[in-house]
């Protein structure tokens, strides 16, 4: 149901032994689950804060806790744990917890909408951006307003053509095109700078 790789359980172990309770253990679940908003929470859990609804996975040392409710929404999920040079990334791989994209019987505007929260926006948000759509016209042209660390980023071309318009095209194949109407030169605070006389779509 969930792979947790050895890094990740040693990173786990580190953690609870770290809060020196006896029988503590991990529970995760998904918050929103079957919307583009769903997200994975993991926590600390003692025993008599179980519920018994719980699905439970014996690791190495301690007990990794699935909420029952969430458990059908983490089905082929895995959790790594990736060193890096300030400590490490816990990484929680989990494709069903925003449920499926809308079929064609949706309509455009929903279906658009469904890729830009589910997987468009949690991408840029890093970066503090975050994208919306302002209409699609007649001849499947996508317009969007970039906002946050993507106004005026001198970047947003890249994101738009490499990231925005790739993923829709892909997701959503009656669109023909995506273009950007954001006016990036108000941008208050982008997260890439234009350089001296670039104009401000690159």
């Amino acid at each position: 149901m969930i792979e947790i790789s050895e890094r990740a359980q040693q990173h786990f172990r580190r953690l609870l032994s770290n809060q020196g309770i006896e029988g503590l253990g991990i529970r995760l679940s998904v918050t929103q689950p079957g919307t583009p908003a769903a997200n994975c929470e993991l926590e600390f859990c003692e025993r008599n804060e179980l519920t018994g609804q719980e699905w439970t996975v014996e690791c190495e040392g301690f007990e990794f806790h699935i909420d029952g409710a969430s458990a059908t929404w983490l089905d082929g999920a895995s959790i790594d744990y990736e060193p890096n040079a300030t400590g490490g990334q816990l990484n929680i791989r989990a494709p069903r917890i925003k449920g499926e994209l809308p079929g064609a019987e949706a309509g455009l505007v929903e279906r658009v909408r469904y890729v830009l929260e589910a997987e468009v926006n949690p991408k840029i948000a890093s970066h503090g951006g975050r994208v919306s759509l302002l209409e699609i016209d007649a001849d499947g042209v996508v317009i969007l307003q970039f906002g946050g660390g993507c106004h005026g980023c001198g970047m947003v071309d890249v994101t738009l053509k490499q990231g925005v318009e790739k993923t829709l095209r892909e997701r959503v194949p009656e669109i023909t095109e995506v273009r950007d109407a954001t006016d990036h030169a108000g941008g208050s605070n982008p997260y890439y700078k234009k350089a001296e006389g670039q104009s401000a779509l690159g």
